[in-house]
Protein backbone atom coordinates (compact mmCIF):
# COMPACT_ATOMS: atom_id res chain seq x y z
CA UNK A 1 0.00 0.00 0.00
CA UNK A 2 3.00 2.27 1.19
CA UNK A 3 4.84 1.16 -2.21
CA UNK A 4 1.99 2.17 -4.21
CA UNK A 5 1.60 5.95 -2.66
CA UNK A 6 4.75 6.49 -3.00
CA UNK A 7 5.41 4.85 -6.51
CA UNK A 8 2.67 6.45 -8.03
CA UNK A 9 2.08 9.60 -5.88
CA UNK A 10 -1.06 8.98 -4.89
CA UNK A 11 -3.15 10.66 -2.41
CA UNK A 12 -4.51 8.41 0.71
CA UNK A 13 -8.28 9.00 -0.50
CA UNK A 14 -6.96 7.70 -4.38
CA UNK A 15 -4.98 4.79 -2.66
CA UNK A 16 -8.51 3.59 -0.63
CA UNK A 17 -10.32 4.38 -3.52
CA UNK A 18 -8.02 1.53 -5.67
CA UNK A 19 -9.95 -1.35 -7.02
CA UNK A 20 -8.50 -4.00 -8.55
CA UNK A 21 -9.41 -3.36 -11.89
CA UNK A 22 -7.59 0.00 -11.74
CA UNK A 23 -4.21 -2.32 -12.38
CA UNK A 24 -3.74 -2.11 -16.35
CA UNK A 25 -1.38 -4.17 -16.57
CA UNK A 26 -1.24 -4.06 -19.99
CA UNK A 27 -0.63 -0.63 -20.37
CA UNK A 28 1.57 0.09 -17.37
CA UNK A 29 -1.17 2.34 -15.62
CA UNK A 30 -2.97 2.64 -12.71
CA UNK A 31 -5.69 4.26 -13.26
CA UNK A 32 -7.01 6.72 -10.87
CA UNK A 33 -11.05 7.59 -10.78
CA UNK A 34 -12.81 10.26 -9.15
CA UNK A 35 -9.32 11.88 -7.59
CA UNK A 36 -9.46 15.25 -5.75
CA UNK A 37 -12.02 17.52 -7.86
CA UNK A 38 -13.44 14.60 -9.46
CA UNK A 39 -10.81 14.45 -11.69
CA UNK A 40 -9.74 11.09 -13.21
CA UNK A 41 -6.12 10.14 -14.25
CA UNK A 42 -3.61 7.40 -15.04
CA UNK A 43 -0.38 6.89 -13.53
CA UNK A 44 2.83 5.14 -14.61
CA UNK A 45 2.65 1.27 -13.33
CA UNK A 46 5.97 0.68 -12.29
CA UNK A 47 7.23 -3.26 -13.26
CA UNK A 48 8.54 -3.26 -9.78
CA UNK A 49 4.96 -2.44 -8.14
CA UNK A 50 3.26 -4.54 -10.54
CA UNK A 51 5.19 -7.34 -9.04
CA UNK A 52 5.14 -6.43 -5.73
CA UNK A 53 0.75 -5.97 -6.60
CA UNK A 54 0.60 -9.52 -8.27
CA UNK A 55 2.58 -10.99 -5.00
CA UNK A 56 0.14 -9.02 -2.48
CA UNK A 57 -2.93 -10.01 -5.03
CA UNK A 58 -2.05 -14.06 -4.59
CA UNK A 59 -1.44 -13.63 -0.66
CA UNK A 60 -4.69 -11.54 -0.13
CA UNK A 61 -6.96 -12.11 -3.11
CA UNK A 62 -8.55 -8.97 -2.86
CA UNK A 63 -11.93 -8.72 -4.82
CA UNK A 64 -13.17 -5.29 -5.75
CA UNK A 65 -11.19 -3.22 -3.60
CA UNK A 66 -7.06 -3.77 -3.95
CA UNK A 67 -6.65 -2.22 -0.03
CA UNK A 68 -9.83 -3.68 1.57
CA UNK A 69 -11.20 -2.83 4.51
CA UNK A 70 -12.54 -4.42 7.76
CA UNK A 71 -16.06 -5.25 9.14
CA UNK A 72 -16.00 -6.03 13.14
CA UNK A 73 -12.55 -7.09 12.55
CA UNK A 74 -12.80 -9.24 9.43
CA UNK A 75 -11.47 -8.26 6.24
CA UNK A 76 -14.83 -7.27 4.19
CA UNK A 77 -15.24 -6.33 0.78
CA UNK A 78 -15.22 -2.10 1.11
CA UNK A 79 -12.05 0.42 0.27
CA UNK A 80 -9.83 0.60 3.77
CA UNK A 81 -9.75 4.12 5.56
CA UNK A 82 -7.42 6.88 5.14
CA UNK A 83 -6.44 6.81 9.12
CA UNK A 84 -5.18 2.97 8.32
CA UNK A 85 -3.07 4.22 5.67
CA UNK A 86 -1.58 6.88 8.59
CA UNK A 87 -1.30 4.12 10.92
CA UNK A 88 0.77 1.31 8.39
CA UNK A 89 3.00 4.64 7.81
CA UNK A 90 3.35 5.73 11.08
CA UNK A 91 4.14 1.85 11.67
CA UNK A 92 6.06 1.06 8.86
CA UNK A 93 8.44 4.38 9.42
CA UNK A 94 8.65 2.74 13.66
CA UNK A 95 9.83 -0.46 12.05
CA UNK A 96 12.45 0.94 10.22
CA UNK A 97 13.90 3.27 13.40
CA UNK A 98 12.83 6.41 11.83
CA UNK A 99 11.89 8.41 14.56
CA UNK A 100 10.45 11.71 12.64
CA UNK A 101 6.73 11.71 11.80
CA UNK A 102 6.60 9.58 8.26
CA UNK A 103 3.12 10.00 7.10
CA UNK A 104 1.49 9.27 3.56
CA UNK A 105 1.67 12.90 2.30
CA UNK A 106 4.97 12.84 2.94
CA UNK A 107 5.58 10.01 0.67
CA UNK A 108 3.55 11.83 -1.81
CA UNK A 109 6.29 14.82 -1.57
CA UNK A 110 8.93 12.66 -1.72
CA UNK A 111 7.58 11.11 -5.42
CA UNK A 112 7.03 14.90 -6.94
CA UNK A 113 11.05 15.99 -5.55
CA UNK A 114 12.65 12.50 -6.94
CA UNK A 115 10.69 12.71 -10.43
CA UNK A 116 11.60 16.35 -10.62
CA UNK A 117 15.42 14.94 -9.74
CA UNK A 118 15.60 12.49 -12.23
CA UNK A 119 15.10 14.87 -14.74
CA UNK A 120 10.98 14.47 -15.15
CA UNK A 121 9.49 18.24 -16.22
CA UNK A 122 6.76 20.40 -14.22
CA UNK A 123 4.15 19.58 -16.42
CA UNK A 124 3.91 16.28 -16.75
CA UNK A 125 4.65 16.07 -13.10
CA UNK A 126 1.54 18.59 -12.55
CA UNK A 127 -0.70 15.95 -14.49
CA UNK A 128 0.75 13.05 -12.59
CA UNK A 129 -0.06 14.57 -9.33
CA UNK A 130 -3.81 15.79 -10.24
CA UNK A 131 -3.22 18.88 -9.41
CA UNK A 132 -5.04 21.89 -11.43
CA UNK A 133 -2.18 24.36 -11.33
CA UNK A 134 1.74 24.46 -11.36
CA UNK A 135 1.88 26.77 -8.36
CA UNK A 136 0.19 24.07 -6.48
CA UNK A 137 2.70 21.27 -8.07
CA UNK A 138 5.71 23.73 -6.92
CA UNK A 139 4.76 23.82 -2.75
CA UNK A 140 5.22 20.03 -3.59
CA UNK A 141 9.06 20.70 -4.60
CA UNK A 142 11.71 20.29 -2.06
CA UNK A 143 15.49 19.75 -3.93
CA UNK A 144 18.17 17.95 -1.82
CA UNK A 145 21.18 19.93 -1.55
CA UNK A 146 23.04 17.13 -3.75
CA UNK A 147 20.62 18.38 -6.86
CA UNK A 148 21.34 21.97 -6.47
CA UNK A 149 24.65 22.02 -5.89
CA UNK A 150 24.84 19.69 -9.14
CA UNK A 151 23.12 22.12 -10.95
CA UNK A 152 26.19 24.65 -13.07
CA UNK A 153 26.44 28.01 -13.48
CA UNK A 154 25.26 29.82 -17.26
CA UNK A 155 29.08 31.21 -16.95
CA UNK A 156 30.39 27.53 -16.82
CA UNK A 157 28.64 26.77 -20.25
CA UNK A 158 29.33 29.16 -21.90
CA UNK A 159 33.14 28.27 -22.70
CA UNK A 160 34.79 31.01 -21.49
CA UNK A 161 38.81 31.24 -21.86
CA UNK A 162 40.52 31.49 -18.33
CA UNK A 163 40.91 34.94 -16.88
CA UNK A 164 44.73 34.14 -17.14
CA UNK A 165 44.47 33.94 -20.95
CA UNK A 166 42.43 37.16 -21.54
CA UNK A 167 44.52 39.91 -22.77
CA UNK A 168 44.89 42.84 -20.20
CA UNK A 169 44.63 46.78 -21.21
CA UNK A 170 47.61 47.01 -18.56
CA UNK A 171 50.81 45.46 -17.42
CA UNK A 172 51.39 44.80 -13.82
CA UNK A 173 54.47 46.38 -12.89
CA UNK A 174 56.60 43.91 -10.45
CA UNK A 175 57.46 45.55 -7.01
CA UNK A 176 60.81 46.37 -7.09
Amino acid sequence: MLMTVYSCGLRRIEVCQLKVSDIDSQRMVIRVTHGKGGVDRDVPLSPALLETLREYWRWMRPKTWLFPGTEKGWRADKPITAKMIWAAAGYAAKKAGITKNVSPHLLRHSYATHQLEAGMDLKTLQVLLGHGDLETTSRYLHLSNKHLHAVSSPLERIGMKPAAAVPRSRRLRKPE
